[in-house]
């Protein structure tokens, strides 16, 4: 899944974000490239399919390597692509491949709810590298964690929140895979995936000013830190 990967250390943020957005437009385009450019030469639905498929997982596999290393949202990837993998492997009919988006979507807002209830949100853990001491949120999240309940109950109620959405836009999928023409089933299901990134990202951020968890100086914080206001200036601390 494209958007989950994260921009590489050691360049300016501006590159950084330029080099994230071209990962993100890749990621969605190039699955559709594969099974157009294939269905134009006379390639059955069905071949073209599995040859997108394998132009995404491909995308996340490269991605994976560089890191080199496995944490929680690596290993949530990783389980992505092998559930993903192993449907597009199970069945020979084409309506049920097309509808291959719709499991590893709702495996994925099932994980999402699952980790509302762990030990750090897996949206957290995905907001983190884009919006930690940036666009009025505080720095060292670690002990802002620590140290402010109600930002804890904000990453768990957002993981709520994508859990749901996503698995709203799994019957969505399912419903399209079975019911439009084959050929149109993989541009509707790339302009739902933006419409429903966009919606809960736009939803969540809503959220977050209303609560004023992406206002560091609001209220929201206040008793956390020393002074009139929330100081998270100290080392992170870990639990």
């Amino acid at each position: 899944m494209p958007w989950l990967t994260h921009p590489a250390s050691g360049s300016s943020p501006a590159r950084r974000r330029m080099r994230g957005g071209l990962r993100l437009l890749a990621g969605f385009l190039l699955p559709l490239a594969v099974f157009y450019g294939l269905r134009a030469a006379g390639v059955s639905p069905y071949s073209a399919l599995l040859a997108g498929t394998a132009a995404s997982l491909a995308d996340s596999a490269v991605d994976l390597v560089r890191k080199r290393r496995v944490g929680p949202v690596s290993l949530y990837v990783v389980t992505l692509m092998v559930f993903s993998t192993g449907v597009s492997l199970l069945n020979g009919d084409v309506r049920f491949l097309l509808a291959r988006g719709a499991w590893v979507t709702g495996l994925s807002g099932l994980w999402f709810l699952a980790s509302a209830f762990t030990r750090r949100p897996l949206v957290y853990l995905l907001s983190r590298p884009l919006l930690e001491g940036r666009f009025g949120w505080p720095a060292h999240w670690d002990t802002v964690w620590i140290q402010v309940p109600r930002f804890r109950r904000v990453w768990r109620v957002t993981a709520v929140m994508w859990g749901v959405g996503l698995l709203f836009d799994c019957g969505l999928r399912v419903l399209m895979a079975y019911t439009l023409p084959v050929d149109s089933v993989p541009v509707f299901s790339a302009a739902l995936s933006a419409i429903t990134s966009a919606a809960l990202i736009a939803a969540a951020n809503i959220y977050y000013q209303v609560t004023g968890a992406a206002r560091k100086g609001s209220g929201f914080y206040a008793g956390a830190g020393a002074g009139s206001g929330p100081r998270f200036d100290q080392p992170p601390c870990t639990r």
